[in-house]
């Protein structure tokens, strides 16, 4: 057996350490850039072990963090680094006669190949790279233990798709390049720090000479390197598309990755001249029942965990005890990554990866019905929430809910498309669990989306949730402050349930009903559908609702100034949300006590009660909540004199409110603010900011609730006496010309302090 020379053969590829290294694999013919923190972390784990396997999956870079590795440390070797290439290696047989040849070993007679090798490394100190070993893991596994047992100068450095599970085997994930988030800076100074993008950059230029990065083709060049997952294969085939077409074209056809990604070197092994090519030989190693379950799990968006899988791939073809296992494999042969290790482990393919996937499903007659398991799924897990959503464990479910926000999105969007009645029954069932969420996360026009789509597909076979999602509907308009369709929906609603005799839901339509016309400044009306609303969750014996019904009064009591009345409703409805664990009924009663306090002239009582508030709001994950109880507590600052405190508080509950998009208290920040301004002697841009406020009210017809109304007025005649009046109104106009995105901007932008007067003439 003698060593072949031509570099296509398995075991060809052999270098040692010293001046005489042969040129072998180290001499590439491209860059190997970034890793320098991952050779630094191998070079020490190789120190300390034994076997170390580099795994990960088709085109990671496993092989090229080998090369690297290896030119690092041939040296300190003394027999030097052999290299066993065994991609080409299809028998599993014939793995030890491939490190045999890349040793330099002939075949003994009398001896196995195994026991060639291992009587031929003897008691040499050498480094055995064996490379691309998962299509033929086994064998690799037996060879391996046998030299390390018999060898002791050896060590072993394997890449692989999955670990050879031998003992004492040290086992790295190659993680991807270092590469920009969602939203992350687009300077190209700060882009290039990036290790993914410095290779698109660089194999960019090697196709099309001439290719920077610059600040028109940054944010193109971020999408890309974040939608690939830094993975360096995708990224040199998409970089090889430069020299064709521009980075915003390239990231324009990501959707179809296994498509674009294509036209690596002639001479580059198959499996890496598409991604397709790179999947395929992944797919081709998996048996039947991991292929189903691979291709099952592209139906998941944004992640999944244990449970979702069991509820959502097992059927009749595989059964739910045997999805741990499956998973656990593809897990193993790098297929699928493990995204979270907290108290539930959380999962993820690969965007490309799941394109692949997706074809894969679509290929095999399953999609529907997987599909189907998936939004049913889905629905249980946001009914689940939904009733969860009133208790103590409010927070645990938002966060749920957030994590399967891909999943809920997608479930929903199919389902309203499929133009199926029993599709769009489950998209409307779906919509109605999820308002609420959408409403304590600040997702009012997502959520709105999703119901007004829910509606308009035509589920009528759904009564009771199509009531419940035209209220979703209404509320979620009442929060953007669109008050006709709020009042639609909500009317819409309430005939249905009278209707079907619907008692809850007839006393929620009217709750809600009474809360639009609060906003609209109609606050004898809003009593009067509150006192019916609270008549009927009486009758049904409903404390919870009954709790809510006396707060919603309360409310309606104190904008009116009747702080006493909303102090007597407030207080029992207070005590009941704790008694219940209820963290968004305890916030919103303590926002009410604490406002009720604050505008009746106590600040000192207040205080506590909106700091309360407060921190079971950020407990909750409540945001509308938190951003009322920070302008409360601003509210209350500046009646203690401290306007930059105030100013602080004000600014950052106009931060939530802008993000949420609560329209109606965005104008009240914006309107609070200029009381700051005023204390700093900026009466310019108080009434700048009266203007804008102003303006945003009557665009909302959300006039000043009388309550805040003493406030407005003192702060007006203030600006108004510290300018004279052409000065005052012509600031006040320009404020009313401001939209919303700039009266936001300016109320948020801290303006600095005005210069003092010149100095007068000294006696």
């Amino acid at each position: 057996m003698t060593p072949p020379n031509r570099a296509g053969e398995a075991g060809a590829r052999t270098w040692a350490g010293g001046e005489d290294r042969p040129e072998g694999p180290s001499l590439q013919l491209t860059s190997f850039v970034g890793r320098g923190r991952e050779l630094g972390k191998i070079e020490d784990l190789l120190g300390r072990a034994r076997l170390l396997t580099l795994t990960g999956p088709g085109g990671c870079g496993k092989t090229r963090l080998a090369l690297a590795l290896g030119d690092r440390v041939a040296g300190s070797f003394a027999d030097g680094a052999r290299w066993t290439w065994l991609a080409p290696v299809s028998d599993p047989g014939l793995v030890p006669e491939a490190v045999a040849r890349a040793v330099g070993l002939h075949e003994t007679p009398g001896l196995s190949p195994s026991e060639t090798v291992a009587e031929g490394v003897g008691e040499r100190e050498l480094l055995l790279v064996l490379d691309n070993c998962e299509h033929v893991v086994d064998s690799c596994a037996v060879l391996a233990d046998l030299l390390l047992r018999s060898c002791p100068g050896l060590k072993i450095l394997a890449t692989s798709r999955e670990a050879l599970e031998v003992a004492g085997e040290v086992v790295w994930p190659v993680p991807p390049l270092s590469r920009p988030a969602a939203g992350a800076d687009e300077d190209p100074g700060v882009l290039s720090r990036y290790e993914a993008v410095r290779l698109f950059v660089e194999r960019a230029a090697t196709s099309a000479p001439g290719f920077s990065l610059t600040e028109e083709n940054s944010p193109a060049v971020a999408g890309i390197c974040g939608r690939l997952d830094g993975l360096p294969l995708a990224i040199e085939l998409a970089a090889a598309r430069a020299r064709v077409l521009s980075p915003a074209q390239i990231s324009a056809r990501l959707d179809d990755a296994l498509g674009l990604l294509t036209g690596g070197g002639r001479t580059a092994p198959s499996r890496h001249r598409t991604l397709r090519g790179a999947l395929d030989w992944s797919h081709g190693l998996l048996s039947e029942d991991e292929q189903a379950l691979f291709r099952m799990l592209s139906v998941f968006v944004g992640g999944f965990e244990l449970g979702a899988v069991e509820g959502v791939c097992a059927g009749d073809e595989l059964g739910a005890n045997e999805i741990l296992g499956l998973l656990s494999r593809l897990v193993d042969k790098s297929l699928v990554a493990v995204s979270d290790r907290g108290e539930e482990a959380r999962y993820r393919l690969l965007v490309t990866v799941r394109q692949y996937a997706t074809e894969k499903l679509a290929a095999s007659g399953e999609e529907e019905v997987v599909r189907r398991r998936h939004a049913a799924f889905f629905l249980d897990v946001a009914r689940d929430a939904d009733a969860a959503l009133k208790g103590p464990g409010q927070e645990r479910w938002l966060d749920r809910l957030e994590k399967e926000l891909g999943n809920l999105r997608d479930a929903m969007r199919r389902s309203v498309e499929s133009g199926r009645p029993e599709g769009a029954d489950l998209g409307l069932r779906l919509a109605g669990a999820l308002w609420r969420f959408c409403y304590l996360r600040g997702y009012y026009g997502q959520g709105r989306a999703w119901l007004e789509a829910a509606l308009a597909s035509g589920g009528d076979g759904a009564p009771e949730a199509k009531a419940e999602a035209l209220v979703g509907a209404g509320v979620l308009a009442l929060l953007e402050c669109d008050y006709v369709v709020a009042e639609e929906r909500l009317r819409e609603a309430l005939a249905l349930c009278r209707a079907l005799g619907d008692g809850r839901g007839e006393a929620s339509a009217l709750q809600m009903l009474g809360s639009v016309a609060r906003e609209r400044g109609r606050y004898g009306r809003a009593e009067a559908y509150h006192e019916e609303s609270l008549a009927l969750w009486r009758g049904l014996g409903d404390e919870h609702e009954v709790a809510r019904s006396l707060n919603y009064l309360g409310f309606v009591a104190w904008l009116q100034g009747r702080y006493g009345r909303a102090t007597d409703l407030c207080g029992p409805s207070l005590a009941t949300f704790r008694r219940l664990g209820d963290p968004e009924g305890v916030t919103w009663a303590l926002i009410n006590l604490g406002s009720a306090a604050l505008y009746g002239g106590e600040p000192g009582r207040a205080e506590p009660l909106l700091e309360e508030g407060l921190l079971t709001a950020r407990q909750a994950g409540y945001r509308e909540g938190v951003a009322w109880c920070l302008g409360q507590l601003g509210a209350a600052a500046r009646r203690y004199g401290d306007h930059a405190g105030a100013e602080g508080l004000l600014r950052e509950a106009l931060r939530v409110h802008r993000e949420i998009g609560d329209r109606w208290r965005i104008a009240s920040a914006i309107e609070n603010l200029a009381g700051p301004a005023l204390a700093r002697g900026l009466p310019e841009r108080a009434a700048r900011l009266f203007g804008a406020a102003g303006t945003l009210r009557r665009q909302l017809s959300a006039p000043i609730p009388p309550a805040e109304r003493a406030d407005r007025d003192a702060g007006l005649r203030a600006a108004r006496a510290d300018l004279d009046e052409a000065r005052f109104e012509r600031e006040l106009a320009a404020g009313r010309a401001m939209g919303l995105e700039e009266a936001t901007t300016l109320a948020m932008r801290h303006a600095p302090d005005p210069s003092p007067p010149p100095p007068g003439p000294t006696a």
